[in-house]
């Protein structure tokens, strides 16, 4: 499953990003439809808004199908026969469609042969792992495994939070199958997009953690056919989906835990938040006195070779041994960070939008 993403690259950063070559051969960034609706967040949930790419053939008759746009949308479908005038009255939960039954289910099924298919963007996604013989739910950031000059400028394996500057400028966001609905309220008004993430078995280093991800399309050969719903037909796109090994995670605070926390500690990995004062929103603030506060003794296994076979500390791209000293000064730019992320509204107090 996925509940929880991470999407706070500003919009043009996302937009490089994307870049794609069209039917002509030539390189091409996606053109932003309703960028103003688009709200970057370290933490976002169901019934937000996020981006997706999608055909621009979706919004413009006649237009070049190879061409694409970048729109935001609510997550979660809606679907187009709901007759209630508020879409969180809708009593299915549609964040996410299951690959295996997607054509026996009318809200994914329609949308799926109409050709409504489109790419979630994120950074990355959340999922949580229980730890055997405790309520300890561990929260994990998964993606895509970051290409740098360096080892050290990968996600897992930085040493301190101002490497993090170099990850950022050239981040590979995750590309996850998805399908979408345009839902118009009864009583009229404007036409909500919505899509829904589908989910496939996990793959085997993910398996651990939890027996369902995100249909990642890894490469712009996938990403190309599951847009291209004039040329793919619905059965030759499902086979493009399916678990893919080539990601990457770290686990991350328990920050996460609560989506009104809309902070960088989200997504950091746990080796670099030891030892360190962060100031966040209040309810991060809140949150990090717990975890500060919290006996080891409730938290953690009895012996550490449970701990360690429990659940996987790191991808084997960034397996460590021991965790990392931060550098001396970084929590100032830690500071900078998080005062930025206070001044975002946090996501679940945002209007749904379109």
């Amino acid at each position: 499953m996925c509940g929880r993403t991470s999407c706070h690259l500003p919009k043009e950063v996302l937009a490089r990003a994307c870049a794609y070559r069209d039917r002509q051969g030539h390189q091409r960034l996606p053109e932003w439809r309703d960028p103003d609706r688009y709200c970057p967040s370290y933490n976002k949930s169901p019934r937000s808004s996020s981006p997706v790419l999608l055909s621009r053939l979706h919004l413009e008759k006649d237009a070049d199908p190879s061409e694409r746009i970048i729109a935001p949308m609510r997550w979660g479908l809606v679907p187009f026969w709901f007759r209630e005038e508020d879409p969180a009255k809708l009593q299915i939960n549609t964040s996410n469609c299951r690959s295996d039954t997607i054509m026996e289910k009318r809200s994914f099924k329609v949308p799926l042969v109409k050709g409504r298919r489109c790419v979630v963007l994120a950074d990355g996604f959340y999922e949580w792992q229980r730890r055997q013989a405790s309520n300890h739910r561990q929260p994990y950031f998964i993606y895509f495994p970051q290409i740098g000059a360096q080892q050290s400028e990968q996600v897992g394996a930085v040493s301190s939070p101002e490497d993090w500057d170099k990850i950022w400028d050239n981040w590979r966001p995750l590309t996850m199958a998805g399908i979408f609905d345009c839902w118009e309220p009864p009583a009229g008004g404007d036409c909500l997009y919505s899509y829904s993430i589908i989910t496939v078995d996990s793959c085997r280093v993910m398996s651990d953690i939890h027996n369902r991800m995100p249909a990642i399309l890894d490469g712009e050969e996938a990403v190309s056919k599951w847009l291209d719903f004039g040329e793919v037909s619905a059965q030759e796109a499902l086979k493009l989906i399916g678990p893919t090994e080539n990601i990457a995670f770290h686990p991350v605070s328990s920050v996460v835990n609560s989506s009104w926390n809309n902070t960088p500690e989200c997504l950091f990995p746990l080796h670099l938040l030891a030892g360190k004062e962060l100031k966040g929103s209040a309810s991060s603030q809140k949150m990090l006195q717990w975890l500060a506060t919290k006996s080891p003794k409730k938290e953690e296994p009895k012996t550490p070779q449970k701990a360690e076979s429990d659940a996987p500390q790191w991808s084997s791209q960034f397996l460590q041994k021991s965790p990392v000293t931060p550098k001396r000064g970084s929590a100032s730019l830690l500071e900078r960070w998080l005062k930025r992320g206070q001044e975002e509204e946090p996501v679940a107090k945002r209007p749904h939008t379109q």
